[in-house]
């Protein structure tokens, strides 16, 4: 079932790339870039010259990355979907990132690679079970370098009720429609309704960080709860 899931997610994503950022954009009211640009100078605090950004579907994230980085600094842009990484490889920052076609949950680096990994609204797409997400998060943490940051964005639960119903009104009314016109693709937009509303809150997300091996794991929410930044380190 887990293969059969991680295909229909990979087809999914190979049917948006070009409207893909636009459509994120459109459906956050531009957070989800002030956001991104947040969780990008929060990582680049890293000491270490090996950055990896994991399901970086277009590269927004590790564009943002590449600007900040110091001289020097080698950026790993890694994902499952071709049809992403070629979108991505056309962005102007594309000749200082290294693009690489890979399953996370199996990467092909050796055990302490990287000084930082970042992951930007991809961790609902790898939530395929919390042991799989557990899974992805343990391959992120044998791949990182003792002193190695995690720096996790995503959507989240927000806690306080009248928010939580607003934001999966929003979400139920919006996404799959606003979404699937503009791409295309109304699969696509209806797994992503589908799977916003069911994500994890923020302190059972740092609980999985903490499963898959990380310490000192931290989370700051963003706009009344609707997406969190998680940090954790590879002690």
């Amino acid at each position: 079932m887990p293969s059969q899931k991680t295909g229909f997610v990979q087809r999914v994503f190979s049917e948006v790339p070009a409207t893909y950022e636009l459509i994120n954009h459109i459906l956050t009211l531009g957070f989800d870039i002030i956001w991104r640009r947040r969780a990008a100078r929060i990582a680049a605090m890293t000491d270490g010259d090996q950055w990896a950004d994991m399901c970086t579907g277009t590269g927004e994230m590790a564009a943002y990355l590449s600007r900040l980085a110091p001289k020097g600094t080698r950026i790993y842009a890694i994902d499952f979907s071709p049809p992403m990484l070629e979108e991505a490889s056309r962005k102007p920052e594309a000749d200082r990132i290294t693009f690489v076609s890979s399953d996370i949950k199996a990467l092909p680096f050796p055990n302490e690679s990287f000084d930082l990994i970042t992951m930007s609204f991809a961790t609902r797409n790898i939530n395929l079970s919390r042991d799989i997400l557990v899974q992805s998060f343990a391959e992120y943490y044998r791949v990182l370098r003792r002193g190695g940051r995690f720096v996790n964005l995503e959507t989240s639960r927000p806690s306080f009720a009248p928010v939580r119903k607003c934001f999966d009104l929003y979400i139920k009314l919006f996404v799959e429609l606003i979404g699937g016109r503009i791409s295309g693709s109304r699969t696509a937009y209806a797994y992503l309704a589908k799977t916003i509303p069911r994500f994890y809150p923020p302190e059972e997300l740092a609980g999985i960080m903490c499963q898959a091996g990380f310490e000192k794991v931290t989370f700051q929410q963003l706009l009344f709860g609707l997406a969190a930044i998680h940090q954790g380190t590879k002690l």
